[in-house]
């Protein structure tokens, strides 16, 4: 198997930088992402006996005018998910959020996702390939600057290995100020992942024990067991399910320091889910078109940055100047359902 980073140009772009890196593992599949759209992984694809596995979904309209949060994998940084009514107090200093959650009330999913990012990496060896992206605030979004606390540089390494695609993660603060943030990514599963199969017999599965009840999408700062309509411990059927809930109660590291966060399965196979302890939150969503599933590791709840100042242990994190922060997030693909549910 040989293992090759290339580059191509999408057609149909205007107003960004079309260039694609496709990362290749031989005949057997490629990965692909858009550096110019918050770094994004859209496409992740791979053969198995004879039949293409497309295991992420992207809106036909990604390239056009699709919304940067709605394909593949949006990278959701400083913050992911929502800031209630955009506002939030650090350190005695107020700050003001553009409202640009659907409700038209609240701040989501950070800045990162939607800004160009820059390629600072890219190689392949014998057994991956990678391409590594990064952004600055100060450097690549000096609008955003003046609405979080410090500046924050956040560096990304896609990595395509065999039969797994991982997502590698680098936080540091270059500012004289504290760093609060919250780091989540929003995979969209597509169900089916091939052609003859179908998306309403898929299985979902997560091991969370507990949920953050919500009211208008934002968490009322306790934690419960999950209910029956949200306990995913055993895997259920995508069709039975109309999800966009905050799971918490995760399981700890195994052996290699990565922990079970859950698995989606279509036909033969299941695609796995193991992250760094620093996720300690999973959000399931249900799209509304029902083309995909989303279980979306966050290392913080969402509104965190206003629960932590309540007392809430929120997951809230917290970078002194001049500190570094990693954390993975893996996905494998597997047919062995013993082993994609462990």
């Amino acid at each position: 198997m040989s293992f090759a980073v290339q580059k191509r140009t999408q057609p149909g772009v205007t107003g960004r930088d079309p260039t694609v890196y496709m990362l290749c593992d031989g005949a057997a599949g490629r990965a692909e992402v858009w550096p110019a759209l918050g770094f994004n992984c859209f496409h992740w694809e791979t053969v198995r006996d004879g039949r293409t596995l497309d295991l992420l979904y992207s809106d036909p309209a990604l390239f056009g005018d699709g919304r940067p949060t709605r394909s593949g994998i949006p990278i959701l940084f400083p913050f992911p998910n929502r800031i209630r009514d955009g506002r939030f107090t650090w350190q005695d200093k107020q700050y003001t959020l553009p409202t640009n959650d659907p409700s038209g009330k609240n701040a989501i999913h950070g800045f990162a996702c939607r800004r160009p990012w820059r390629v600072v990496d890219q190689g392949a060896d014998a057994v991956s390939a990678w391409v590594t992206g990064e952004f600055q605030a100060s450097r690549d979004a000096p609008d955003c600057l003046p609405l979080w606390p410090a500046d924050y540089l956040i560096r990304i390494t896609c990595r395509l290995g065999v039969e797994r695609l991982r997502v590698e993660a680098e936080v540091e603060n270059p500012d004289r100020n504290d760093l609060p943030f919250g780091l989540g990514y929003h995979p969209y599963y597509r169900l089916p992942f091939a052609s003859g199969d179908l998306a309403a017999d898929g299985m979902v599965r997560t091991p969370a024990k507990q949920m953050w009840p919500l009211v208008d999408s934002l968490p009322i700062g306790e934690r419960q067991p999950v209910d029956s309509a949200r306990d995913l411990q055993t895997p259920r059927l995508f069709g039975d399910l109309q999800l966009d809930d905050v799971l918490t109660g995760l399981p700890g590291p195994d052996a290699d320091g990565l922990c079970d966060r859950g698995a989606v399965q279509s036909g033969r196979y299941w695609v796995a889910l193991r992250a760094s302890p620093a996720f300690r939150e999973a959000v399931v969503f249900t799209p509304p078109h029902r083309q995909a599933f989303c279980i979306e590791p966050y290392s913080c709840t969402t509104d965190a940055v206003n629960l932590q100042q309540r007392g809430v242990d929120a997951g809230l994190l917290t970078l002194r100047p001049g500190g570094r922060w990693t954390a993975i997030f893996e996905m494998r693909i597997d047919s062995d359902i013993q082993r994609a549910n462990s």
